[in-house]
């Protein structure tokens, strides 16, 4: 059987809460289970916890489903990038140096089997959003990360994981489809066929799968979906790459 390349973000692990979201963390973990004997990289693009902080010498408590999973990838010589999302975004060296994953905090590119690819969470990317914006300079301030880290781990993350719910809730768990014209991302990647020809670009972020084709050189824009409602991901076989769903209406 030949190796495949894998892709996936926005499981949003932890959501709502450790123990109301174990259901989903078990199934993406048996999602990394099926893909153990053909998988040659795994890309995770962003999000993948829904809240993360690291102290000096303390993590967040949970996802050691997750985390051996990635470690026993990496050390049979699978390699595991892990982009940051807005979501966990104060990864440091953790994952890193206990499950050995590669860290992405900018937008990468790359060549696979030939085709060359975009990838990037999404977020922040773009004209316009500069709300998001300027709240990203603030999350990412190396000032107010230290601040933040002075507080104590049980109130700290107690009061994230509280603005995280309330955020997700106001806007609703399911994502809308994305529109082909107007969306911010899919013209981002536009922008960027203008100066250099990609054949894929893959991002998370607006949690609805898309795989669309942008342009008459037959790039094609992917958003991989999400572990919230629609458990999909893609896969590259060395020619083509799909979209796929795990588990269809495992939470219904």
């Amino acid at each position: 059987m030949g190796k495949k390349i894998y892709f996936a973000s926005d499981a949003h692990l932890g959501f709502p809460d450790l123990i109301a979201g174990r259901e989903r963390e078990i199934i993406f973990a048996k999602w990394l289970d099926s893909i153990k004997s053909d998988v040659e990289e795994l890309y995770l693009l962003g999000d993948i916890f829904d809240f993360w902080f690291e102290y000096k010498h303390v993590v967040p408590r949970g996802f050691t489903r997750i985390i051996g999973r990635l470690a026993d990838f990496t050390d049979n010589g699978v390699p595991v990038h892990f982009f940051t999302g807005n979501h966990d975004l104060w990864v440091t060296n953790y994952l890193t140096k206990e499950a050995g994953v590669i860290l992405h905090r900018e937008p990468f590119v790359t060549t696979l089997h030939g085709k060359r690819f975009y990838m990037a969470h999404g977020d922040g990317l773009g004209k316009g959003d500069k709300g998001y914006k300027i709240l990203k300079w603030i999350f990412t301030n190396k000032t107010l990360h230290w601040l933040f880290s002075r507080l104590h781990p049980n109130f700290a993350l107690g009061m994230a994981h509280a603005w995280s719910n309330k955020s997700r809730y106001s806007k609703g768990i399911v994502a809308k489809e994305i529109d082909v014209e107007k969306d911010q991302i899919v013209n981002y990647a536009r922008s960027i066929e203008q100066t250099a020809h990609h054949d894929f670009y893959l991002f998370g972020h607006r949690h609805s799968p898309a795989n669309i084709e942008i342009n008459d050189k037959k790039s094609r824009f992917l958003n991989l979906g999400d572990w919230l409602t629609h458990f999909t991901y893609a896969v590259f076989d060395g020619n083509e790459i799909a979209l796929k769903t795990f588990y269809p209406n495992a939470l219904k």
